[in-house]
């Protein structure tokens, strides 16, 4: 069973776009539900990503990229 790992609609306030500053976890590494496994930023105030679940990551979008609430950014299968 895959999870996908989606932007919380809630994550932030604001209506804004996030970029993806950094990966806490690796493409293809194991990830437990909770760890924080991406930081993003939303006009300068980072916000942390937790995994929905446990399994292996695999990353959709690269650091640097601009995203929105609800865009699915990776996999967990």
């Amino acid at each position: 069973m895959t999870t996908d790992v989606i932007i919380p609609a809630d994550l932030w306030e604001e209506d804004s776009e996030a970029v993806i500053t950094s990966w806490l976890a690796s493409d293809g590494g194991d990830v437990t539900e909770g760890d924080v496994i991406a930081e993003l930023m939303v006009e300068k105030i980072q916000y942390e990503l937790e995994s929905p679940a446990t399994g292996k990551l695999s990353i959709s979008k690269d650091v640097d990229e601009v995203v929105a609430k609800g865009d699915q950014i990776a996999s967990i299968g």
